[in-house]
């Protein structure tokens, strides 16, 4: 029941015991009953009680028991929005900071502070151009032999093409082969396109690691934690890349990727409703994309979904708030703590 939500099955075995048991039973008996040590039933009453899933009895006094099952599912529920409202305000802030310094790498140094371009076509030292998409299929080849450890991407855009998933395919097969430990962060669209849903199926029935978010800050691979890959143009991931080498560069992104990958959903798990406002988390994040001033066109393109499809969010969602006009939706939507 709680699985989901970050309880072990061992702390869930407890509570089980606990709400269905008489009050007064200690850590002696619980411990023969689910047949296990001693230890592990007293790690298992400190988690319970951290999750605000245990009260002081008044019956025995001196002993504890669990909330009802409706009440430690609500009291679950409201942590776990709130630990996600938290990492997505850590994931927006670092965004942004990442946003400002992979900008200022792309324009390279000043004119008069004396480092010259490097090999590969205007960046400062540490970086370097990659112009069109073949220079960037011709680079992740290389990747796919020469990672040693570990590939970490951002896979934006929703659905991919079939061309990009079968050389994506073809690349992640030899780095597993190899032992290279990939994990890739799509967005959440993905679990409705059945090609893009095929390879992340077949990537982890292969040792990958796939998770879905609403949305993703930018398009990336990380490689060996030594050097990542970023769009030249975010606009037009067909431009070409930068690849970045700076040490504290790939430090700042490979922060980022850890913090979405923490807070995004394992392939297999369906993303709940917030409990308190009945809103997917996709459509939470179209409303904060909208609040934004972000056009019907560019909320679709952050979260991979078509025009229709996120013009036909908003109507149900103005349906649900009883709103006449996106003005009042968003009026409603704040006053309602949706916002």
């Amino acid at each position: 029941m709680f699985a989901t939500l970050g309880l072990d099955p061992a702390t869930e075995a407890v509570y089980r015991l606990m709400a269905t048991r008489p009050e007064g039973w200690g850590v002696e008996q619980i411990a023969t009953h689910l047949g296990c040590e001693e230890s592990r039933v007293r790690e298992a009453l400190d988690r319970l009680a951290q999750a605000s899933l245990l009260r002081r009895s008044r019956a025995v006094p001196g002993t504890w028991r669990a909330v009802s099952p409706e009440l430690g599912v609500q009291l679950m529920l409201r942590r776990h929005q709130e630990e996600l409202d938290r990492r997505q305000r850590e994931i927006t802030e670092s965004h942004a900071a990442v946003s400002r310094m992979v900008s200022e790498l792309r324009q390279g140094p000043a004119p008069d502070s004396g480092a010259g371009p490097d090999t590969a076509g205007g960046l400062a030292a540490g970086g370097e151009r990659l112009v069109g998409i073949d220079a960037v299929q011709a680079r992740l080849e290389l990747i796919a032999e020469q990672a040693e450890a570990e590939i970490c991407t951002f896979m934006p855009g929703g659905g991919q093409s079939q061309a990009a998933i079968d050389a994506a395919r073809e690349n992640d097969a030899r780095l597993l082969a190899r032992g290279v430990d990939v994990r890739t962060v799509c967005l959440d669209s993905v679990r409705g396109n059945r090609p893009t849903l095929g390879y992340a199926r077949w990537l982890t029935d292969n040792g990958g690691g796939v998770r879905t978010v609403p949305t993703l800050p930018l398009r990336m691979i990380l490689v060996d934690r030594a050097h990542a890959l970023v769009p030249l143009d975010p606009a037009d991931t067909r431009a070409g890349a930068v690849v970045l080498r700076l040490a504290g560069a790939v430090a700042a992104l490979t922060a980022l990727f850890e913090q979405v990958w923490e807070a995004a959903l394992p392939l297999g798990c369906d993303r709940p409703r917030d409990a308190s406002t009945g809103l997917m988390p996709a459509e939470r994040e179209l409303l904060r994309l909208l609040s934004r001033g972000l056009t019907d066109e560019a909320a679709g393109h952050q979260l991979g979904v078509s025009l229709s499809t996120v013009r036909r969010s908003m109507a149900a969602l103005m349906e649900r708030l009883g709103a006449r006009s996106r003005f009042e939706a968003g009026l409603r939507a704040a006053q309602r703590g949706w916002l």
